[in-house]
C-alpha cells in the first residue's frame, strides 16, 4: 500500500556514520552524551532566566527562545539516529520522515532568524545605549520572537507540502541519518523545478540576507567598540556579543557547507560530519558558551542551585 496517491515508497532506509559494532557503540555513547547535556544545559538556562525576574530583559528572553529551538532540534534528530546506532532499526516511515523534515526545517529556519534578531539587539544595546529602553520595548521583542516562529513555520510548511507532492518511486535508501531537503531531492523523481527553486528563494532570505544583516549589524558594533578610548570600556563591550559572535560563526559555517554548498563535490561523509554540528554539537555547546562568558547567568544558576539547595 502507498503512503499517499503520489508516492509508492512506504518507508526510507537510513544510513548510518558506520558498520563497525565497535564504532556503532562509541557513537552511541557520544550521541547520548551529546543529547543528554544539550537537553540539560539549555533547560538549565531557562530555569534560570524564569526565576530571576532581573533577566527578563530582551538578550535573555531571545536567549530562552534559543535554548527552546536547540532542545527541540536535538530531540528531532537524535533519538532517531541513537535508535539507528544501536540496531533498533535504520527505517524511517515516510509520514516520520516528513515530519521530522518540517520540524527540522522549521527550527533551522527560526534559529537563523533569531541569531539575526539577537545580533541587532546588541547592535542596539552597543551603539544606541540611551534609546535601548526605546528601540527594543518589551511589545516589539514579542513581535520580533513571534514572527520568527511564524515565518520558520510557514517557510516549513511550503517545503514540505512541495516534497510531498513529488513521487517516490525509486531507490529509498538515503545517504544520510536524517530527511533533510538535499538528500530527498535526490531521491524524488520527477520534476522538482519549483522545489529547487523554493530552496533557492530561501537560501537567500534565511541564509544569505540574514548573514549580511548579522554582519551589518557587527560592523556598526566593532566600529562602536573601537571608538571607546579606555582598554576596560572595549572589553566589556566586546565580552557582551563575543558569545553571540561565536554562535553565529560556527553555526553559518556548518549551514553554508550543507545548503549554499551541496554540489561543491563534497563527500557525504563531511556532510554527515557537518550535519552532526549543527544538530547536536552546536545545541550543546550554546549553553556553555553563554554561560561561561555571561556573569549574569552565572549568578542566576549559582541562586537557583543555593535555592534548590535548601
Amino acid at each position: 500500500m502507498a503512503a499517499n496517491n503520489h508516492t509508492d515508497v512506504v518507508e526510507f532506509v537510513l544510513q548510518g556514520f558506520t558498520e563497525n559494532p565497535w564504532l556503532q557503540g562509541a557513537f552511541s555513547a557520544l550521541f547520548l552524551f551529546l543529547y543528554l547535556t544539550a537537553l540539560a544545559g539549555n533547560s538549565l538556562i531557562l530555569m534560570a532566566i524564569c526565576m530571576n525576574p532581573t533577566l527578563h530583559t530582551p538578550m535573555y528572553i531571545f536567549l530562552t527562545n534559543l535554548a527552546i529551538l536547540d532542545i527541540v532540534c536535538t530531540s528531532t534528530v537524535l533519538p532517531k539516529l541513537l535508535e539507528n546506532l544501536m540496531g533498533k532499526g535504520s527505517t524511517i516511515s515516510y509520514r516520520g520522515c516528513m515530519t521530522q523534515l518540517f520540524f527540522l526545517t522549521w527550527f533551522l529556519g527560526a534559529e537563523l532568524l533569531l541569531l539575526t534578531i539577537m545580533a541587532y539587539d546588541r547592535y542596539v544595546a552597543i551603539c544606541k545605549p540611551l534609546h535601548y529602553g526605546t528601540m527594543m520595548s518589551k511589545p516589539l521583542c514579542a513581535l520580533l520572537a513571534g514572527s520568527m516562529w511564524v515565518v520558520g513555520i510557514v517557510d516549513s510548511s511550503v517545503h514540505t507540502g512541495l516534497m510531498a507532492r513529488l513521487t517516490f518511486c525509486g531507490p529509498n535508501h538515503i545517504p544520510h541519518f536524517l530527511c533533510e531537503i538535499p538528500t530527498l531531492l535526490l531521491l524524488a523523481c520527477g520534476s522538482k523545478y519549483v522545489n529547487n527553486v523554493m530552496v533557492i528563494m530561501a537560501d537567500i532570505f534565511f541564509g544569505v540576507a540574514n548573514f549580511l544583516l548579522t554582519m551589518m549589524s557587527y560592523a556598526f558594533i566593532i566600529s562602536s567598540i573601537l571608538q571607546i578610548r579606555s582598554a576596560e570600556g572595549k572589553h566589556r563591550a566586546f565580552s557582551t556579543c563575543s558569545s553571540h559572535l561565536l554562535v553565529v560563526c560556527m553555526y553559518y559555517s556548518t549551514l553554508i557547507y550543507t545548503y549554499l554548498l551541496p554540489g561543491s563535490g563534497s563527500s557525504m561523509e563531511n556532510v554527515k560530519v557537518v550535519t552532526v554540528l549543527y544538530t547536536a554539537v552546536s545545541p550543546t555547546l550554546n549553553p556553555l558558551i553563554y554561560t561561561l562568558r555571561n556573569k549574569d547567568v552565572k549568578v542566576a544558576l549559582r541562586r537557583m542551585f543555593s535555592t534548590f539547595g535548601k
